[in-house]
């Protein structure tokens, strides 16, 4: 456990660790590629069990190479491995260059910034270089019980934050005021106040509440509902927009425990809901609760997909399902971990079949132009013969 001025948080051990690398090593081996280098933060950490600036080297056979620059001092408290303490990349470089590594080099080439590429596939004289990212996504797409404890931990913050909207939810109030209330209840229960989402260009805000206008805005993300924000720079997230009676409001927080994220959407309302959205609200109920039925190991994603658009063709709501026009997402859900945009991935076009472990969200959103938004997001673990739920709140529309 790791403890400091009253926190208290669940380390990996060094088994766990060590499971992960050799999980790494055994694709490595599979796929042909004789050594890796690590460079992003979040895939260091899932193999390391530290954030700190450093690079990590993982051959396919024998012992991995840690190399940290800093804080060495916070690296000694959090990693179980060994690591070298140096201080700048020629250090790096130079060891590695003794090594004499021959052979194919996996890098995360979905993340990694072209200078960083060029840099050290030249002074490494890389010529038989992979992406490796799919590798480390595929190995991540499976939790082991310890990240299911963090990823429960980050779902009861989740539950937090929606069990208070009644007290902040008021007419007149606007959709930001409502947003900094639950941010604040938010961190009060142990969110970091930070968000991780893998691809270039891509941000996320830790909540998003839209009601009406608001919620139909397009934007560049590749989410159905994003917001309108409240300027260019950052366009996305809640609004100035005041909230009114009988339209509903679309709440979407996305929690962090441990660095382990949870997402899930929850429609609101105030007074009674304006009939109109009545049938896509009873959608969106009825393919969670399907989804909730049919999932098991093995169930293939593309099948889940399937199943909720026929429920979608019979209602006639096809043109506004996840998104409207170019707004549309191709995904019905989306794994989750340390990123929010983890594997597996639930569209028409996947074939990934559930493994126990697995960890997604399922969002049926209906954006309907000119009138609002309305859906709902809830997270679940694969298990072997039924899903477990992450959260406990109601995931029906809550009545204000």
């Amino acid at each position: 456990m790791f403890k400091e001025e009253g926190l208290s948080v669940e380390l990996p051990s060094k088994g766990e660790i060590l499971a992960r690398l050799q999980a790494l090593q055994n694709k490595m081996s599979e796929r042909g590629i004789d050594f890796a280098i690590l460079f992003q933060n979040i895939d260091i950490f899932y193999f390391t069990a530290t954030m700190q600036k450093s690079v990590l080297l993982v051959p396919k056979n024998g012992d991995v190479v840690f190399f940290v620059k800093k804080s060495v001092n916070r690296a000694k408290e959090e990693t179980p491995l060994d690591f070298i303490s140096v201080k700048d990349d020629r250090e790096i470089i130079n060891f590695i260059k003794s090594m004499d590594l021959k052979g194919r080099v996996g890098l995360e080439l979905d993340v990694l910034p072209a200078q960083i590429y060029l840099k050290w596939t030249k002074e490494l004289n890389l010529s038989d270089v992979v992406d490796i990212s799919g590798i480390i996504r595929e190995i991540r797409m499976i939790k082991s019980e310890y990240e299911l404890r963090q990823i429960k931990k980050s779902g009861e913050i989740v539950d937090s934050v929606f069990s208070s909207v009644k007290g902040f939810l008021k007419e007149g109030v606007t959709e930001l005021e409502v947003a900094s209330m639950l941010e604040s209840i938010g961190r009060k229960n142990g969110h970091p106040g930070v968000m991780r989402m893998r691809g270039f260009n891509q941000e996320m805000d830790n909540i998003t509440i839209t009601q009406g206008i608001s919620g139909t805005v397009v934007s560049y993300a590749d989410a159905p509902i994003l917001g309108q924000g409240f300027y260019p720079a950052v366009p996305h997230g809640a609004s100035l927009k005041k909230i009114e009676k009988n339209i509903p409001v679309l709440i979407d927080y996305g929690a962090c425990y441990n660095g382990y994220i949870t997402d899930e959407t929850r429609p609101f309302v105030i007074g009674k809901l304006e009939s109109f959205f009545e049938k896509p609200y009873k959608v969106a109920l009825e393919i969670i609760e399907t989804v909730n039925e049919i999932g098991k190991e093995g169930v293939n994603t593309r099948d889940i997909f399937n199943r909720a658009y026929k429920i979608v063709e019979r209602a006639g709501l096809e043109d506004y399902f996840m998104g409207y026009d170019e707004g549309k997402v191709s995904f019905l859900g989306h794994g989750l971990g340390l990123e929010i945009n983890e594997l597996p991935v639930i569209t028409p076009r996947h074939d990934i079949f559930l493994i126990e472990g697995m960890v997604f969200a399922i969002e049926p959103k209906f954006i309907i132009p000119h009138r609002g938004v309305i859906g709902i997001e809830v997270d679940f673990i694969v298990r072997k013969d039924h899903l477990e739920r992450v959260t406990s709140f109601p995931y029906s529309l809550t009545v204000v």
